[in-house]
């Protein structure tokens, strides 16, 4: 009862300077934070601010509510939050939208003007194995371990301002819960199969003097020019080395601080990582989206390919035809790679004399 009265005691002390805040371009959650914004704005000395690696720091006095001690627990209200909060819910949740939504429409474009990039011969129903088992396990693991953490993601991040109004708030915080627990345990199983897949990938993801043509070229999407290219092309090997590797080290390292959150890292860690992630996953997801229409619709015969690990002459010839010299001629992958870009290939014939390595009738 005494801290009670107490409590009440207090609440009248402060409701002048309550009254009094100027600061009317601050967007506070609480009225508590309103008063942090105004001893903030009086102090003689400022705070350090989102640039500074002190600002989270609860031994540095930045102005928040809270039994003072040496752990973030003892923290109620923290000045911080709540320019991460109105950065991360305003201008960082509008960018990121823009940017999917641009990458879905840049898509749909390409899809419109270039269409599907197929072989100009036909099938010679002689197969060739480009894929082992293992390579394309690990490759859908990942695969669908990203998908299910765009999901929960992207639900996460707008589904305040989207689902509410056609879910109601029970079913969505239903969904959110859900969603939070389920992006928190397949981040770090997403993790796992990225460092596999890196290293299952990385001999043949180099590049190599054969890769500038197709980058001149573009790879021959605007003309439909088929231009050679070893196991990889200069684009699969631009979204291993930046989506896989590059943007897949962004997301694992600011997941794993946001994850695990027992081992000290104080609130603007946590914020920063958290801007970190986001961007990271925007970014991530919208190459994904290019990486996706090419191996399936944009391509056909790229998803059997990492479906069934199979692919026809035909396809190979068309598609990464230094590759299938190097099965023809029974070396290892990468051995034609560091050669001048190889002549036209003849029109397919008949059966070869000889059936070479790594192909069947």
């Amino acid at each position: 009862m005494r801290a009670f009265f107490l409590c009440i005691l207090m609440a009248l002390s402060l409701s002048p300077a309550w009254a009094g805040v100027p600061n009317n371009r601050a967007q506070p959650a609480y009225a508590e934070e309103q008063t942090i914004l105004q001893a903030e704005h009086d102090a003689r000395a400022p705070e350090p601010g989102l640039a500074s690696k002190d600002s989270g720091r609860v031994h540095i006095d930045r102005h928040y509510l809270g039994q003072y001690g040496n752990k973030e627990g003892t923290v109620i209200v923290q000045r911080g939050g709540n320019e991460w909060r109105v950065l991360r819910n305003g201008p960082l949740a509008t960018l990121s939208g823009v940017i999917l939504v641009l990458a879905l429409l840049a898509v749909f474009l390409v899809a419109k003007v270039v269409g599907k990039i197929k072989a100009d011969e036909p099938d010679t129903g002689r197969r060739i194995r480009r894929f082992t088992d293992w390579e394309r396990h690990i490759h859908w693991a990942t695969a669908i371990s990203f998908i299910i953490l765009a999901v929960t993601g992207l639900v996460i991040l707008f589904g305040k301002k989207l689902l509410i109004p056609l879910l109601g708030h029970d079913i969505f915080a239903f969904i959110a819960y859900v969603f939070k627990y389920l992006h928190n345990f397949i981040g770090p199983l997403f993790i796992v199969c990225s460092v596999l897949m890196f290293f299952t990938f990385l001999r043949r993801n180099f590049f190599r003097r054969i890769d500038w043509l197709w980058f001149r070229k573009a790879g021959g999407m605007l003309t439909h020019e088929h231009v050679p290219a070893g196991f990889f092309n200069a684009g699969e090997k631009s979204w291993f080395w930046f989506g896989v590797t590059l943007l897949g080290l962004v997301m694992s390292i600011s997941g794993l601080i946001l994850d695990f959150i027992a081992f000290g890292q104080t609130r603007y860690v946590l914020q920063v990582a958290n801007y970190l992630h986001l961007i990271g996953a925007t970014l991530y997801i919208a190459a994904a989206m290019g990486h996706i229409y090419i191996g399936t619709w944009g391509t056909p015969g790229a998803y059997h390919a990492m479906r069934h690990g199979d692919v026809d002459e035909a396809w190979a010839r068309a598609h990464h035809g230094v590759w299938l010299d190097e099965v023809k001629a029974g070396v290892p992958v990468g051995t034609f790679d560091k050669r001048a870009p190889p002549p036209d290939h003849p029109p397919a014939g008949g059966a070869p004399d000889n059936v070479p390595p790594g192909v069947r009738p």
